[in-house]
């Protein structure tokens, strides 16, 4: 393992390499057999689904339930809202045939032709088609609104260029899909799980981000508004975490959903989407590990405390071990995840990189001299500091610790996030900063997508969001001139 360590590549050497090397020696995930797919292995698959269990709680505490609706979607849905098809298209998975068989020249299976389907299927990339077109059997009056349904599910959409968690042909994420009465609430809908995703970012993930609006250019095709929040990864590029959908009742009108309104009125019902995607897992590892492996939130970590005895002789590790098992269980009844490694086959030194290539928030170690003085070592993963403290209270002490971890892990990505900030007025500035600093820029924008394109192609910058906090500001486009009211977040992405 510490061989393993000094193979994971300083992120200033090569940011992209040291985050594949880190996911693939971490245990999260690694490259299927399936060009463009990926296997999530037990300790990364672990992670997520500590992510999914928080968010799952606050979609259920919200209102929400959940629901599943199939894989295939017929291609004619996809052909009822026409900017949703075109946003989706080239990325779309097709099923033609539904049988094989054996060839007759004996080179295996082959298509069978005799099984052609009469209308080809689309792999889900996206589920508002086939939910709409359900959720018209679901609503004749206002008394079935709203419907507040959650979706978790797995989608594909067909990528040539992939990296694990960012970007791969298929990926696990959840999709809330939901129907109102009025423009009014599901408005307030699409601002609330915007919300919900911001509270999970910065509370459970330690990553803060800003919430706003995207550009027309930008938004989720067939939306008429998108929200987004934007976090920032170590290498100075943005990293869209979480999109919230005002839908209008395009889909409504696409599907013919119409309801009988309080004044027995027939009306189009009013919709919203939101998401997010193990792509969450992605900006976990990009906003906090370092060169010595994952840093992981202590609310996010499969194990927050691990356990490890030093020992001569099976009788010193039994001694100690019951020891350490006993402080574990201490550890348990408060809510703590925790586990006592006596493996005798591999040396501690060992299982010290190993857990903190891994990321574990706490180590606590034990030898003889410590058991003998009622004392252990703890080290603190996030800043690789250690002490040696008395047993006694340690249960309290640790609880503060994981606390103060989780905190101070938000507060680094904080700082880091607000000294990459930078406010320009020219587009030579802008430029510079972007070439020699990176991280967010805010300028003034003029609103065209003239000018959006513009510093797109030839930047490689994007609109990340209108942040929603954003105060009026008088001022002028950095390119056209032209007056503008408030700045835009500009960033490299991902």
């Amino acid at each position: 393992m510490a061989k393993e360590l000094k193979e994971v590549v300083n992120k200033e050497e090569n940011y992209s390499q040291w985050y594949n090397n880190l996911v693939v020696k971490a245990g999260l995930a690694e490259n299927s057999a399936v060009r463009g797919c990926m296997v999530i292995k037990p300790y990364g698959y672990a992670i997520w689904e500590k992510m999914q269990a928080a968010l799952d709680k606050m979609f259920k505490d919200t209102g929400h339930m959940n629901a599943y609706f199939p894989l295939f979607i017929p291609k004619s849905f996809f052909n009822k809202e026409a900017s949703h098809v075109e946003g989706f298209a080239k990325e779309c998975a097709v099923v033609t045939h539904y049988r094989l068989k054996n060839d007759p020249d004996g080179k295996g299976v082959v298509v069978d032709e005799d099984a052609k389907l009469e209308e080809e299927l689309i792999v889900r990339p996206t589920s508002e088609t086939i939910i709409w077109n359900t959720y018209k059997n679901w609503i004749q009056s206002y008394r079935d609104l709203p419907i507040l349904c959650n979706q978790w599910a797995n989608v594909v959409r067909w990528e040539m260029r992939t990296r694990l968690f960012l970007r791969t042909a298929e990926f696990l994420w959840q999709e809330g899909h939901t129907a109102h009465a009025t423009k009014d609430e599901a408005l307030e809908e699409t601002r609330k799980m915007i919300g919900v995703y911001a509270e999970f970012a910065e509370k459970w993930m330690g990553l803060p981000v800003i919430i706003g609006h995207k550009s027309d250019s930008e938004r989720f095709a067939g939306a008429e508004d998108t929200m987004t929040i934007e976090a920032l990864m170590q290498d100075g590029k943005a990293l869209q975490s979480g999109t919230s959908h005002f839908l209008g009742q395009n889909f409504a009108k696409a599907f013919d959903v119409q309801f009988a309104n309080k004044d027995g009125k027939l009306d189009y019902v009013w919709a919203t989407s939101w998401g997010v995607s193990t792509r969450l897992m992605g900006a976990l590892i990009m906003a906090h590990s370092d060169n010595n492996g994952l840093v992981l939130p202590p609310k996010l970590a499969p194990i927050e405390v691990v356990l490890i005895p030093i020992y001569k002789g099976e009788d010193e590790l039994r001694e100690i071990t019951n020891k350490l098992k006993e402080i574990g269980d201490r550890l348990k009844k408060v809510g703590i995840s925790v586990k006592v490694d006596d493996r005798d086959n591999v040396r501690s030194g060992f299982k010290f990189a190993e857990y903190e290539l891994k990321g574990v928030p706490v180590r606590i170690v034990m030898g003889p001299r410590d058991f003998k003085n009622g004392t252990v070592e703890i080290a603190r993963r996030d800043t690789l500091t250690k002490e040696n403290i008395s047993q006694e209270g340690l249960t309290e002490y640790i609880q503060k610790m994981v606390e103060d971890i989780q905190e101070n892990i938000f507060n680094k990505a904080l700082n880091f996030r607000n000294e990459m900030t930078t406010k320009v007025d020219t587009y030579e500035e802008f430029k510079e900063v972007l070439e020699n600093k990176g991280g967010f820029i805010l300028a003034h924008w003029d609103g065209t997508p003239e000018t959006e394109e513009k510093i797109k192609n030839e930047t490689k910058a994007t609109i990340r969001c209108i942040p929603v906090d954003a105060p009026e500001e008088d001022g002028v486009d950095i390119i056209s001139g032209n007056p503008s009211k408030r700045r835009v977040l500009f960033a490299k992405s991902y």
